[in-house]
């Protein structure tokens, strides 16, 4: 099947040479119309008295230049090219002996109509609309005064492309500002949601941090005097864990800084594999965490993966910073196309309970977003439990 796609040289066509061209062809139209073309037993239209005089040509000449005037005008000042558009179809006709302006002398015309409908403002449009139609029906007027015959139906149709070419142009308009808003709205939504995905990230990053520096200090605090090589080890740990917390907001620094309008995954990501290390680091702050895999273990998508660690250390650091409990338990389970994870602690729950701190907001959010359910809340014999599930892609699973 041929292409029906227009050839680049076409594509490339600026509007007023769209102009130049219609105007060309309507003429070509009018010389053809009144000439006895093959098959024909006379022309289909008769010349004009002066159509083929010095004077007819001379109209010809002067509605040629009018036309290129215009054209030349067509993008900085519309309304003006339009004008001279009007006049030049209004010469070009005076020399045919016809009672309207014909439809060939006004193709340049509706294509100018078209473009400045599609570029321009939409009261430019509309007074360029004005002034075709306002033309046509002053040229009609004069010959009505004057008691000259007036080809009235034949105008109505002329009048008809020009407001259907203004449509047309109006409908181009349109599309492209659709199109132009989408753009606009989808690349506001991307910000924003990289936006909520650091926030979610520093938050997960810094809290869990503090939580654990804020317990090694207090030990430290603690038995600085009468053991001060264990005050080293959670000094040490403070260190470390504020140089690794800082390592990372480095990171994400360096992404928000970058030149693409959407900063590249965070990396390194962390994931379930370094749930283990997590909660080695823990332990040692004072809380310890018991971490139980049940399952077939198996590879996961790197969102489900990520996600997954960071509902994990969300749900320890409410534990070290709200629950006052000296353990929780973590349970991750990876059934079929499902993984389960839980964090229960036997602490009073107080400040995670409430559902207003930013992270529980911050799991919930990264659940919904990989389409599975989320629940926290106090137990009735005490404890607070963190309760989630993901769905796993059957490709992965």
């Amino acid at each position: 099947m041929p292409s029906t796609r227009p050839s680049p040289r076409l594509r490339r066509l600026s509007p007023a040479a769209w102009v130049s061209l219609a105007w060309g062809v309507g003429a070509v139209f009018t010389f053809l119309m009144r000439q006895r073309l093959p098959g024909e037993s006379g022309p289909s239209v008769t010349a004009g008295v002066l159509y083929y005089r010095w004077d007819g040509v001379a109209t010809l000449v002067l509605a040629a230049a009018l036309n290129v005037a215009g054209c030349r005008r067509l993008d900085r000042r519309p309304l003006r090219a339009v004008g001279l558009l009007l006049a030049s179809a209004v010469v070009a006709s005076t020399s045919l002996s016809v009672a309207e302006i014909p439809m060939a002398q006004f193709l340049a015309v509706d294509v100018a109509l078209y473009f400045v409908a599609a570029n321009a403002s939409r009261r430019t449009g509309a007074v360029a609309l004005s002034l075709a139609l306002g033309t046509l029906a002053g040229y009609l007027t004069v010959r009505l005064l004057s008691r000259w015959p007036v080809g009235l139906s034949a105008e109505l149709a002329v009048a008809l492309t020009a407001v259907i070419a203004w449509l047309l142009g109006s409908a181009a308009r349109q599309a492209r500002e659709h199109v132009e808003a989408a753009r606009v709205q989808a690349a506001a939504q991307a910000v924003t949601a990289e936006r909520l995905r650091i926030a979610r990230e520093l938050h997960d990053m810094v809290a869990h941090s503090i939580g654990v520096i804020a317990l090694q200090a207090g030990a430290a605090r603690r038995v600085i005097d009468r053991q001060p090589a264990m005050a080293r080890v959670a000094l040490g740990e403070i260190e470390t864990t504020g140089r690794e917390t800082l390592s990372g907001l480095r990171r994400m620094l360096g992404a928000l800084r970058a030149s693409e309008p959407v900063p590249a995954p965070l990396t390194p990501s962390p994931g379930l594999a370094d749930v283990a290390r997590l909660a080695e680091a823990t332990t040692a702050a004072g809380v310890r965490v018991e971490v139980r895999r049940l399952g077939e273990p198996g590879p996961l998508p790197p969102e489900i993966d990520v996600s997954a660690y960071r509902i994990v250390q969300e749900a320890i650091t409410n534990v070290v910073r709200h629950s006052g409990a000296g353990s929780c338990q973590v349970t991750i389970e990876r059934r079929g196309e499902e993984l389960t994870i839980e964090v229960l602690d036997g602490g009073h729950g107080s400040g995670a309970a409430s559902g207003t701190g930013w992270g529980l907001v911050g799991m919930r959010e990264r659940v919904a977003l990989l389409h599975g359910e989320f629940a926290a809340g106090p137990l009735a014999g005490g404890g607070f439990l963190v309760s989630v599930r993901l769905p796993v892609p059957a490709a992965v699973s």
